[in-house]
């Protein structure tokens, strides 16, 4: 599933502490998490449900980067496909990592309430579209994730898709019933106060200098005083650091950028009815509705950092592309984050040696996958759980460096490329379709109007009545019957001939 960096709100959250606690003396704890992201938070909190002392070590602040800027999506599913996670650990397997997704997407909806997050405005339902007509890839997705993977969805026809979604660049769809979306960066302050008020001990602007991993208590030192525990977790992202250059160096960065429109009003619903989540099956854009009337737009990326704001227009010019009936459309606000996408295209989550944990590599995963890598943790160091071996297979792989950036982004506008020609292609056949429909239509109606008729229908006799006679075969001539004399006709019977044959005639 996509994991975008986006979010519609700019500043801090409400409720949100102004002043931000620094590590500044020795600590000792039962688990330390680096990184204060949904991952590292989830953590934190059910480590500290659990009855653990936990700290967290963030090198900035909670929620800066893709953690606090995200489109709130929350639904079933890695960023590896379906087909391919079955053929590279098998159908069990597969099965077990997509019900602890599924597991994963739950704790959210349980967690992300009004009554616990103030205005985290859950809506439902989502919606993956077809930029071509694959209605037999269609079929067999249902197919798997209903009956295979226990997952609620219904297949949409085109008609469908765009009654909701009034463009014709889709066709089929996949409607996700128990998906939903939450504001992100709400929900990222929300854990981070559940946190607090469960025990944790969080640190903002207090960076890790390095980690000593070896002995029963590993050591972590800051610039301004030294942590000792029993665990490390290490949640962070591209942005772990020297100390942690080994894993970061597993991670290609992408940044996504995404916009949010001025109100559209009345245009907007007439435009696209669907208050869900709506994603492209090839991950080029997902949009949603938000604040009633405003769109929330993703689609631009690049694996270098660049000012949010260069990206205004590119996003303006896509949802006119997508949806010509809004037109240009005012832009409100630009934001974008990074995330750490793995070469395998599955988040990595389990531990790396005797207590030094990972988790991490969530970018197009999801926040479902951050949840579920959150619980699985807690519940490995304190319970040990061992479902953490399930992504074993998924090992830790350099992402090639600068290189990888620039493969990946070559990757990336291929993709993109090839994506489009195949819907450009697709609407060209469904258009020439039309055309021949209505070029049919149009030589029907002409002959009707000048009177031209079909050949006549054949009669019956009517029943009981006599039946016409069958033409017969035409008679000997008579230059025939001049040339054959015989009383028979032109022919003799065999008989006659044995008897000429035997001299008795």
């Amino acid at each position: 599933m996509n994991g975008t960096s986006t979010s519609t709100t700019n500043g801090p959250a409400a409720g949100t502490p102004q002043v931000r606690l620094r590590l500044s003396f020795d600590l000792d704890v039962d688990i330390c998490i680096v990184g204060a992201g949904l991952a590292g938070l989830t953590v934190a909190l059910e480590a500290a449900r659990l009855g653990a002392s936990i700290a967290v070590l963030e090198g900035r602040h909670v929620g800066w980067n893709a953690s606090g800027h995200h489109l709130g999506t929350v639904m079933p599913g890695f960023g590896l496909p379906v087909a391919e996670l079955i053929e590279r650990v098998g159908l069990e397997d597969a099965r077990e990592l997509w019900a602890l997704s599924k597991e994963g997407a739950d704790y959210i909806r349980a967690t992300a309430t009004e009554e616990a997050i103030p205005g985290i405005a859950l809506t439902e339902g989502a919606l993956e579209v077809s930029n071509v007509d694959a209605g037999d890839t269609l079929l067999s997705r249902l197919q798997t994730l209903g009956e295979d993977f226990e997952t609620e969805v219904e297949g949409w026809q085109v008609d469908r898709v765009r009654d909701q979604l009034r463009t014709g660049r889709y066709f089929h769809g996949i409607y996700y019933p128990k998906a939903f979306q939450i504001d992100g960066r709400k929900y990222t302050h929300g854990l981070a106060a559940m946190a607090r008020r469960a025990g944790v001990r969080i640190f903002e602007d207090t960076p890790v200098v390095s980690i000593d991993p070896s002995g029963i208590r590993k050591r972590v030192v800051t610039p301004s005083a030294r942590l000792r525990a029993s665990h490390i977790v290490l949640a962070g992202n591209v942005h772990l650091g020297a100390p942690l250059r080994r894993l970061s160096e597993t991670l290609l960065p992408v940044w996504r950028y995404a916009a949010v429109t001025e109100p559209l009003g009345e245009r907007l619903a007439e435009t696209i009815a669907f208050k869900g989540s709506v994603m492209d099956s090839d991950g080029i854009d997902h949009f949603r509705i938000v604040d009633g009337d405003r769109l929330m737009w993703s689609s631009p990326e690049t694996t270098w950092r660049a000012r949010p704001t260069r990206f205004a227009s590119a996003v303006q010019r896509r949802i006119s592309t997508v949806f010509p009936r809004l037109g240009k459309v005012p832009i409100a606000d630009v934001f974008g984050g990074a995330v750490g996408v793995t070469v395998h295209g599955m988040p990595q989550i389990g531990q790396l040696r005797k207590g030094l944990w990972v988790a991490s590599g969530f970018g197009r995963q999801g926040l479902n996958s951050s949840a579920m890598a959150g619980l699985l943790v807690a519940r490995s160091i304190l319970w040990g759980d061992e479902r953490w071996r399930l992504f074993s297979p998924f090992e830790l792989v350099w992402a090639g460096g600068a290189t990888g950036r620039v493969a990946g982004h070559l990757i990336g506008m291929w993709g993109r490329g090839a994506a489009s020609a195949a819907g450009a292609l697709a609407r060209y056949r469904e258009g020439a379709r039309a055309k021949e429909v209505i070029r049919e239509a149009r030589l029907a109606e002409a002959n009707r109007q000048a009177g031209t008729r079909g050949p006549p229908p054949r009669r019956r006799p009517p029943p009981g009545g006599p039946r016409p006679a069958r033409p017969q075969p035409p008679g000997p001539s008579e230059t025939e019957m001049e040339a054959h004399p015989t009383e028979g006709g032109p022919f003799v019977s065999s008989q006659e001939s044995e008897r000429i044959r035997d001299g008795s005639v």
